[in-house]
């Protein structure tokens, strides 16, 4: 049965009509072509066809009268004037249940060396969210395996969460614990311009097989051309919608949004886009936004796309122009500070810059009185920490201020801790961390 779906998946796909045109001008980084202005349309993929050379894609970037300028995914050169260029049509992927457990690039193709079935049916890579008026609400709190996570930063099905990292602060294990421990029917993980040889390491050090076993890797890595490297974060979305529109909960990873943009840019300049936002272009703000819309709850009856975007904010910035675009779309973000990471406490996520939005309907009266009290006495501790490091703070002198001297210890030894007891039990020994120890 499944040969004869992928014959019909094939058949489905052939074109009974190939469209052509023809190369007549490299204009910067675009060629630009002839013969195409009545069929083509913006973001539709092009072959590029040299004589002497492999065929190059390319995706249509601008309309001009009767010129069609392309942006090809790959290096033209060998293309002459003339040359054939076919047209392909709009950006389209079919995702199918058998890719569970697969590595595969942004255009479908498998990257573990073995075959790897086509779906029935193909969906368009940069898809609409859906109705803003018929989509469910946030579902209910996830159990994520970490006590920092399923207390003061809870995760509910359906939400968009923004993760805040520079470089070297364990932003990799981090998404490596989600993908193994939150609870999802299926993971979705896009790997955004990482450097080649972390694929493999990601994959067996850090997601292992318990992980790999329900989910699936798109990946385009750092050498790949800028088109490739965009499309793997809206391929990876178009993954996860397959399997949200069968009802399933998907936990979609993006790493990186912050490499997404930076490909977004290339592009959008090369195509006669004027540079704004730091050199990003003014449509960055719109690409981003969508993306993030598309994930969250589905409409009524179906799933939801629960996803953790990650940013890098270079030197803990967060007014540069990616992490501020997409921290004003989402239903929390959570900064990692690399202080608290090189004093070796992981996951290294700073809770006081940090906020859930699902707070505080995901926790009861109770739990959210103790959270607020958690973070009374963490901000207590934070604005005096200089002086008491210093030695310069007296006993006695601020109540709050001496048991929050007294308790921080503990608690930021439990925003450390794993949670294998679930909720309650990360509650249960939150609860424990805020009585004061006792003396002798």
């Amino acid at each position: 049965m499944d040969r004869i779906e992928e014959l019909r998946a094939t058949v489905a796909s052939l074109r009974p009509v190939r469209l052509f045109g023809r190369v007549v001008e490299s204009h910067g980084q675009c060629v630009v072509l002839a013969g195409l202005t009545q069929d083509a349309r913006l973001g539709d993929w092009v072959s590029l066809e040299p004589a002497h050379c492999a065929p190059i894609l390319g995706e249509v970037v601008r309309l001009e009268g009767d010129r069609v300028h392309v942006f090809p995914n790959g290096d033209p050169v060998g293309l002459a004037l003339w040359d054939r260029a076919e047209l392909l049509g709009p950006r389209q992927l079919a995702p199918d249940d058998r890719w569970i457990g697969r590595v595969i690039d942004p255009f479908g193709a498998p990257l573990d060396g073995r075959p790897l079935a086509m779906g029935q049916r193909p969906r368009n890579v940069a898809a609409s969210p859906p109705p803003p008026a018929r989509r469910g609400r946030l579902g209910a709190r996830l159990d994520t395996g970490m006590a920092v996570f399923n207390t003061f930063l809870p995760v509910v099905a359906g939400q968009r969460i923004g993760l805040f990292a520079g470089s070297g602060v364990g932003k990799t294990m981090l998404l490596g614990n989600f993908a193994r421990r939150v609870q999802a029917d299926v993971v979705v993980i896009g790997l955004i311009g990482e450097r080649g040889r972390e694929l493999r390491e990601f994959l067996e050090d850090v997601l292992g097989e318990e992980g790999l076993r329900r989910a699936v890797i798109v990946t385009a890595t750092s050498d790949q051309p800028a088109l490739t490297r965009q499309r793997c974060a809206e391929a990876a979305m178009a993954v996860a919608e397959h399997f949200r529109d069968q009802g399933k909960h998907v936990l979609l990873l993006a790493d990186s949004v912050t490499r997404m943009a930076e490909a977004y840019r290339e592009v959008a300049l090369a195509s006669g886009e004027d540079a704004s936002l730091r050199g990003y272009p003014p449509s960055l703000s719109h690409r981003i936004m969508a993306l993030a819309e598309r994930a969250g709850p589905g409409m009524d009856g179906v799933g939801a796309i629960t996803a953790i975007f990650t940013v890098l904010v270079a030197g803990s910035d967060m007014e540069e122009p990616v992490a501020d675009i997409l921290r004003g779309v989402l239903d929390g973000h959570v900064v990692m500070d690399r202080a608290i990471a090189e004093r070796g406490r992981f996951p290294a996520v700073d809770v006081l810059r940090s906020v859930s939005r699902s707070l505080p309907r995901a926790a009861s009266p109770e739990e959210n009185a103790r959270l607020s009290e958690a973070r009374r006495l963490l901000g207590a501790y934070d604005r005096s920490e200089m002086m008491i490091q210093a030695g310069l703070y007296e006993p006695g002198s601020d109540p709050l201020l001496d048991r929050a001297v007294a308790v921080w210890p503990a608690l930021d030894a439990f925003m450390g801790e794993m949670a294998p007891h679930g909720v309650r039990g990360a509650f249960a020994k939150l609860a424990q961390c805020l009585e004061p120890p006792t003396k002798g």
